[in-house]
C-alpha cells in the first residue's frame, strides 16, 4: 500500500506541475489590457496616463515573457505568496484563506446531500430494474442531468425563499455566530448543487447493483433464504460501491465549478464570487492564484480516491 500511494504522490507531480501552468496560461489569454483597466483608461474619469499604465504593467510583471513570469509565480507560489491586490493591497493568500472555509463547506453539504439522494434511489431503482418506480427515478434523474445549475438554484430560491419564505434567498451567517442560521443560509445553495449531481451517482449505483445481483454469490445468499434488504445492504452494495466512490471524487472536483455560479446567485463570500469579482476587476494575480488553487485541488482529490480505491480493492495494488 505504501508503494502504491508514494507511486501516486510521484505521479501527481508533473501533473500538478502541468496544470497550474495551464491555469496560468488560461488567465493570461483574457482579453483586453490589464495595466489599462487598472488605470482607468477608457472611463469617464480616467485621469491616468500612459506613464502610469507602463509603471502598472512593469510593476505586475506584464512586461516580461510569460514563461518568465510562471516561473517566478511558481517560486512564490510554492511558499504560499501569491501575491498581492493591485487595488486593495490584501495579499492573496490571505484572501483565498477567508474565503476558502466558505467555499469548502458548500462542497461538503453539496456533496453529502447528492449521496443521501443518490444512494437510496439508485439501490431502490435497481432492485425495481425495469419497472415504474425505476421508470419514475431514471426520468427524475435525466430531467436533473439535463437542467443547468443557475435554472436550478433560481428555482430553488423563487420556491423556498421567496413563495415559502422557509430559508433565506441570499446572505452568509457565519458558523460561530449562529449554527442554525449557518446551515439555513447553506441549504439552499448546497441543495441547488445537489440536485445536478445526484443523477449521476445515482445511475452509476443502479448499473452497478444490477450487475452486481446477477452474481452467484448473491444467488447464494437467496438460496439461503435471506431477506432480500440484508442482501442487498450486506452482500451486493459494497461490491457495486467502487465506481460510485470514483465518481464522487470526480464530481466534488467538478462541484468547484458549478459553486462559481451558485455562490454568485446566492451571495455568498466564497472563492466562487471572488473569482468573479476578481475577473471583473481584472486582479489578475488573485484571479491566477484561485484558478491554481482550484486545479490543485482538483488534482488532490483524485489523488485522495485513487488511494481510497486502492484500500478498498487489494487487487490494483499489484
Amino acid at each position: 500500500m505504501l508503494i502504491y500511494i508514494r507511486r501516486k504522490l510521484l505521479h501527481s507531480i508533473p501533473i500538478i506541475f502541468a496544470v497550474t501552468l495551464l491555469s496560468f496560461l488560461s488567465v493570461n489569454l483574457l482579453p483586453g489590457d490589464v495595466a489599462e483597466t487598472i488605470a482607468g483608461i477608457g472611463t469617464d474619469n480616467a485621469v491616468m496616463d500612459e506613464t502610469v499604465v507602463q509603471d502598472i504593467r512593469e510593476d505586475l510583471g506584464l512586461d516580461r515573457p510569460v514563461v518568465v513570469r510562471y516561473l517566478s509565480w511558481l517560486g512564490y507560489a510554492v511558499r504560499g505568496e501569491l501575491g498581492k491586490s493591485y487595488q486593495t493591497g490584501q495579499s492573496v493568500s490571505e484572501a483565498i484563506a477567508l474565503r476558502l472555509p466558505v467555499t469548502i463547506q458548500l462542497l461538503l453539504m453539496a456533496q453529502i446531500l447528492a449521496i443521501l439522494l443518490a444512494i437510496p434511489a439508485g439501490i431502490f431503482s435497481a432492485y425495481r430494474a425495469g419497472k415504474l418506480p425505476d421508470r419514475v427515478i431514471t426520468t427524475l434523474a435525466f430531467s436533473f442531468l439535463a437542467a443547468p445549475s443557475f435554472i436550478v438554484a433560481i428555482s430553488l430560491a423563487f420556491i423556498f425563499a421567496v413563495l415559502l419564505n422557509w430559508f433565506p434567498a441570499t446572505g452568509y451567517v457565519p458558523f460561530s455566530e449562529d449554527f442554525i442560521g449557518n446551515i439555513r443560509s447553506f441549504t439552499l445553495p448546497a441543495l441547488a448543487l445537489a440536485l445536478i449531481e445526484w443523477p449521476i451517482l445515482c445511475r452509476v449505483l443502479r448499473n452497478d447493483l444490477i450487475s452486481t445481483l446477477q452474481e452467484d454469490f448473491i444467488s447464494l445468499a437467496k438460496a439461503k433464504g435471506l431477506r432480500p434488504f440484508h442482501i442487498l445492504f450486506r452482500h451486493a452494495l459494497r461490491p457495486s460501491s467502487f465506481t460510485l466512490i470514483t465518481i464522487v471524487g470526480i464530481q466534488l472536483g467538478n462541484l468547484i465549478s458549478g459553486a462559481v455560479i451558485v455562490e454568485s446567485i446566492f451571495a455568498l463570500p466564497g472563492l466562487g464570487s471572488l473569482l468573479v469579482a476578481s475577473i471583473h476587476s481584472r486582479e489578475i494575480l488573485m484571479v491566477q492564484g484561485i484558478v491554481a488553487l482550484m486545479a490543485v485541488a482538483y488534482v488532490v482529490i483524485n489523488l485522495v480516491v485513487d488511494i481510497l480505491y486502492g484500500a478498498l480493492d487489494p487487487r490494483i495494488l499489484r
